[in-house]
């Protein structure tokens, strides 16, 4: 298998004080009890990706119940913390199903179907 395309990244890295506050903030949640690890860690995954993509793209790759459940966890909402579309939402599939579509919430809520075929979780060729 040969490896990945490196891409050149449209986000910018976070400043200092920045990354120091997302640190923080993964910190202060992983430090929770009571909650399933693997669940944890897909919810630090989300938030992760969300600085890059946006809130729109997470839900068309994760159900409303997933967003609720890894907001819940992490006490955060995406469409406060994440922009609609982040600086490299254009790199994914995701991205191009929300331009194909005329109502996003139809979309995520399955009431309207996209006119492309692609695989929602994976970055654009």
């Amino acid at each position: 298998m040969a490896p990945p395309k490196k891409i050149r990244s449209k986000t910018p890295l976070p400043k200092p004080e920045e990354a120091i506050e997302r640190y923080a903030f993964m910190d202060k949640a992983i430090r929770q009890t009571g909650m399933q690890l693997d669940e944890l860690e897909s919810a630090l995954g989300m938030y992760m990706i969300g600085f890059h993509f946006g809130w729109k793209v997470l839900y068309v790759i994760h159900s409303k119940k997933t967003i609720r459940k890894y907001e819940e966890i992490l006490g955060i909402s995406v469409r406060d913390v994440f922009e609609e579309f982040g600086p490299d939402a254009e790199r994914t599939n995701a991205y191009k199903i929300t331009q194909a579509v005329s109502s996003f919430w139809k979309m995520v809520s399955g009431e309207e179907k996209p006119s492309v075929e692609l695989d929602k979780r994976s970055l654009a060729d």
